[in-house]
């Protein structure tokens, strides 16, 4: 696979990663949590994301093997 490709991949996965990190600190801070558990819950999203992420290139590798 080009390298290009890949770190393209890579940067688009961490852009979306932190957009929904960000979503979900700032309808933490509308529903009246505190900058902590805002900061807590964004911090999750992001993990969460990597996490999902990788799991499917790791099921998508898998296959295509």
């Amino acid at each position: 696979m080009n390298v290009a490709v890949v770190l393209l991949t890579i940067a688009l996965v961490l852009v979306i990663a932190l957009l929904a990190a960000a979503g979900a600190g700032k309808l933490a801070r509308l529903d009246g949590a505190t900058y902590p558990a805002a900061l807590t819950r964004a911090a999750v999203t992001f993990a969460a994301v990597l996490t999902l992420t990788a799991a499917v290139t790791g099921a998508l590798a898998a296959l295509r093997t």
